[in-house]
């Protein structure tokens, strides 16, 4: 049994970030166990969860992984924890585009049978806002919304005229915050600037944050409305490479022999520091029960790969933020360069695509891949079906996974001779390089969903 709220909004921007992160630092300066959660596909919103409650901030994203391990990886992420607080994705009913429900967080908190709380940006309104409060709260019976808390109340009198109001809508009021600019927390063209960029001042944000809450909230009513909660009754995820069921439905997918006991344990580097902060906590999970020894490696910083490296994953992050650093460590992108022209496996997603072209914005990369990218200011952002166009040591030809694209950069050209990947859906087109050793995509994917990739590129290390 694990307590657990989840943390909506009627629409992006109303503070769903401040108040959720607020909550998990305020539960976890009582000394509760705190589990941090964000449904939908963000990477940087768990950054500063994980600051919050010194526990790896996970994502619950129904299109990715697919419903049936939503509760399983809420399960495997919130283990020994008292309480669990998860973080909504833009409007409360929002989902994958023209796909119902799907991926929403009121979907999530139904797979979760959890309580939602929904933050109301009150600045521009007064009797109103029980309007809006009853639509939500009876737009679907199966959504249990279990109280408000409103956000940027500008003097006491604004808070009791909100108050009155929402009296009659029969959902209770159990925190009401005013501006406070040392909340605040800078964004920029992808969303929030990462912790890993502004280390100090973030710690100092979800301080503030947690304050706030503390003063505003009524933590009692909130902690006895997440215990409120029903039992569970699925197991938790396992990072089981050998057999697990998949986001496509169907049973269990095989995936050779178990590669966690016996034989060697292949060196996989994976990228980190401020330039790559794009990554989900189970893809590490997998790699190492898949046999792989994990070793983070930054490089802004390090001139030389880990020893011993067979491997290299490069995720997501802001390389357009950093491309003069980056190209500055000639001797690290010459040892990237000569590692994929071994024919080692190579799997970069985003701004690991970015990282191995030739060139971006005009600065030298690692010149693995014969295109050149740029920053635009067209945001390409959206959920992904295809299916791998050609064997790789990630996946092989004809695999269908799940995925989401969200960048503001172009390569030139956008695939190879052999294509990464083949879009189906919402749109046909193909994308991304395979080249000897190398699967490079703007595409990012959670593994959990294919547990069989991290296994046969842990394989493709070891031979």
């Amino acid at each position: 049994m694990v307590a657990r709220l989840v943390i909506a909004a009627p629409s992006s921007g109303a503070g769903k970030t401040t108040v959720a992160t607020g909550l998990m630092a305020a539960f976890a300066d009582r000394g509760l166990a705190v589990s941090p959660h964000k449904v939908g596909p963000d990477y940087i919103d768990p950054g500063y969860h994980a600051l919050a409650t010194g526990r790896p901030g996970r994502n619950l994203d129904a299109y990715l992984c697919g419903t049936e391990l939503i509760a399983p990886l809420f399960a495997h992420g919130a283990r020994g924890c008292e309480l669990a607080v998860v973080e909504g994705v833009m409007g409360l009913y929002d989902g994958a585009a023209g796909q119902g429900e799907l991926a929403s967080t009121a979907q999530v908190a139904k797979l979760l049978r959890a309580p939602v709380v929904l933050v109301v940006d009150a600045s521009s309104q007064s009797r109103s806002v029980a309007a809006l409060v009853h639509g939500f709260a009876s737009w679907d019976p199966q959504v249990r919304i279990g109280g408000v808390i409103l956000n940027k109340v500008a003097t006491d009198r604004h808070e009791r005229l909100l108050r009155e109001a929402l009296e009659e809508s029969g959902v209770p009021v159990l925190g009401v915050l005013r501006r406070a600019p040392a909340v605040a927390t800078p964004s920029r063209h992808l969303g929030l600037v990462p912790v890993a960029e502004r280390q100090a001042e973030a710690v100092d944000a979800v301080r503030a944050q947690a304050e706030q809450v503390r003063a505003g909230c009524d933590l009692e009513a909130l902690l006895a409305l997440a215990r409120s909660a029903p039992v569970l009754s699925h197991a938790p995820w396992e990072p089981d490479v050998v057999k697990r069921p998949h986001a496509g439905g169907g049973g269990v997918v095989p995936t050779g022999p178990a590669l966690r006991d016996d034989g060697p344990h292949p060196v996989v580097a994976v990228a980190g520091g401020p330039a790559f902060t794009f990554s989900y906590a189970e893809h590490v999970e997998l790699l190492k029960d898949a046999g792989a020894e994990v070793v983070t490696f930054d490089p802004l910083r390090d001139e030389q790969l880990p020893d011993g490296t067979r491997g290299l994953v490069v995720g997501g992050g802001f390389p357009e933020v950093y491309a003069p650093e980056l190209s500055a460590n000639e001797s690290l992108r010459k040892a990237v360069a000569e590692l994929a022209r071994s024919g080692a496996p190579v799997a970069a997603e985003c701004a690991g695509l970015l990282y191995l072209a030739r060139s971006l914005d005009g600065k030298p990369m690692c010149g693995v891949l014969d295109a050149d990218a740029r920053m635009t200011g067209r945001l390409t952002l959206g959920y992904r079906e295809a299916v791998a166009v050609g064997d790789s040591p990630l996946a092989a030809a004809g695999t269908r996974m799940r995925g989401h694209e969200f960048h503001r950069t172009v390569l030139e050209p956008g695939a190879g001779a052999t294509p990464a990947w083949g879009m189906v859906r919402p749109e046909r087109r193909v994308e991304g390089f395979v080249h000897q050793g190398v699967h490079a995509s703007y595409l990012h994917t959670h593994w959990a969903s294919r547990p069989e990739v991290a296994a046969r590129f842990v394989e493709a290390c070891r031979a």
